[in-house]
């Protein structure tokens, strides 16, 4: 995503510089002293730099949450007088877990001196303003390019399913296990399902589909993306739990191939499916009731159409590179005057 916020950054005309590679990530607690050291040392090397060659027009921050704090944006911002501004920053109470609080606090020292924070998800301006209502937030839809899709005509094959996951312990597998057990539930049905992705945990992923016959289940491994694509022009319904997902740009991706989705009415997913309209939602972590929304469009291909046709639209018109570019633009021009 921060690529693409750079992609959709020049669309729109801004010139952007990465201007350090300092990393702040931290998985525990014990966040490192050594970061506090190396952001100075960082630090004064950027107000070299801008005092030969000039300051920018503002400091763009992706992402800034508490295992990865912006040590270096809220400071400089501050001695040179420039505009400071987030892209899905996030804010949680319950992270004030050991040092991970101090990283919390510069956290939320920068939603609150941004001149604007920029949300992809609802939950996240929520939470932010939770913390710090003073914080001035704007919402940006998640987005792709769709440029790849585009020109793919699509051929849904009748009860075929896919979904597209990397294999990996934790929310990922939980999902792959979810479906499998949802697809027990509908072995009456006329369905196959193809998987693509690979990761260290293949095995258990695999073990998961153990009693499916070969004709039910393909595993296809790790694809290219234009391989991905012609896999979903021929897939007629995308199916993936989505547990613990912030939105999942691989729910935009089918959607912009015209796939409707299937997915749980979880964390951040209903800021990339629409239910009813893109594809549908059912409860969280209740396996009948997904396995009914697959019977549901597998027995009903107009449903399943009109989804498809509809997901298409959606993604070209509201979570695309292109809308995204005049929405970035919009918002930075009327925050930062």
């Amino acid at each position: 995503m921060a690529r693409q916020l750079i992609r959709a950054l020049t669309m729109a005309g801004h010139e952007v510089d990465v201007v350090s590679e300092l990393r702040s990530y931290s998985a525990t607690p014990d966040v490192a002293e050594q970061f506090a050291m190396d952001a100075q040392q960082e630090i004064r090397r950027i107000d070299t730099l801008w005092a030969d060659q000039g300051k920018p027009d503002l400091w763009f921050c992706y992402h800034p949450y508490y295992k990865s704090p912006d040590l270096l944006g809220p400071d400089l911002c501050r001695r040179h007088g420039i505009p400071y501004v987030t892209a899905e920053s996030s804010y949680s109470r319950r992270r004030n877990i050991g040092n991970w609080a101090l990283s919390q606090e510069i956290v939320l020292e920068g939603l609150r001196h941004a001149a604007v924070n920029i949300c992809l998800t609802e939950r996240d301006r929520r939470g932010i303003l939770d913390a710090a209502p003073e914080a001035r937030c704007e919402r940006l839809a998640p987005f792709i390019d769709v440029a790849p899709f585009r020109d793919l005509v699509p051929q849904p094959e009748q009860g075929h399913l896919i979904t597209v996951a990397m294999m990996r312990e934790g929310d990922k597998l939980d999902s792959y296990r979810a479906l499998a057990s949802a697809l027990q539930l509908i072995k009456d049905e006329d369905w196959r399902l193809s998987i693509i992705g690979d990761g260290p945990a293949r095995a258990e992923v695999e073990g998961c589909f153990s009693n499916f016959s070969s004709s039910r289940i393909s595993f296809l491994g790790q694809l290219q993306p234009q391989q991905i694509a012609d896999h979903l022009s021929r897939a007629g319904i995308y199916v993936w739990p989505g547990h613990g997902e912030a939105y999942g740009l691989a729910y935009l991706e089918a959607q912009a191939a015209g796939v409707p989705v299937i997915a749980e009415e979880t964390a951040g997913v209903p800021e990339v499916v629409s239910h009813g309209e893109t594809g549908l939602l059912t409860k969280s972590s209740d396996p009948e009731d997904y396995a009914n929304a697959i019977r549901l469009l597998v027995r009903d291909d107009e449903l399943r159409s009109r989804l498809a046709e509809k997901a298409r639209q959606r993604a070209e018109s509201i979570h695309s590179l292109e809308a995204a570019a005049v929405r970035l633009d919009a918002i930075l021009r009327s925050n930062l005057r």
